[in-house]
């Protein structure tokens, strides 16, 4: 396992890729598993699915990638940021969890700044969005330690910061 591995979860639009960059900027190596680790596969074998007719795709994460990377010990801490389907899998990597929290209302005000070039961007998928944060809430960690993500950027990485053992910038 990696010296320190901490992941940053929670529902569409609740910061975790801000975080992950803020994070980087400070110097932290931040993997972040929508884009390096993620795709839709079956839930409990981890195969890829296409999304041809009668298959139930969920966004997951490559099990195997995570256990590597959290093996790496080049690094004092790693941040994981993203949300999976599957992290039950792979949950018992990381040193803490951290759930970025948001309401209805921020969402909604996030999703009317994206571009609309960007998923989630134009007003239907906005209203798909926001109905489906509802539904993804029951596959975030349990035993996280909760982040009030409405707050300002440099509040919510304060309080990650305070959560975590003397880990030095890099």
């Amino acid at each position: 396992m990696g010296i320190q591995n901490y992941l940053i979860e929670g529902v569409s639009c609740a910061g975790k890729t801000t975080v992950g960059n803020a994070l980087h900027n400070r110097g932290f190596q931040v993997i972040h598993g929508d884009i390096e680790l993620a795709y839709f596969g079956e839930l409990e074998t981890g195969v890829p699915i296409t999304g041809d007719e009668g298959e139930n795709p969920a966004w997951i994460w490559d099990v195997e990638k995570v256990k590597a990377i959290a093996a790496d010990q080049s690094y004092p801490a790693t941040f994981f940021c993203g949300g999976s389907r599957n992290s039950d899998k792979f949950i018992h990597l990381f040193d803490k969890i951290f759930v970025l929290e948001i309401d209805l209302e921020t969402l909604n005000n996030r999703l009317a700044a994206r571009p609309q070039d960007e998923w989630g961007g134009t007003a239907s998928e906005g209203e798909a969005f926001a109905r489906f944060q509802q539904s993804t809430k029951k596959y975030l960690p349990k035993n996280g330690i909760f982040i009030d993500a409405t707050n300002q950027l440099s509040i919510v990485l304060d309080d990650i910061m305070r959560n975590i053992n003397d880990v030095p910038n890099t």
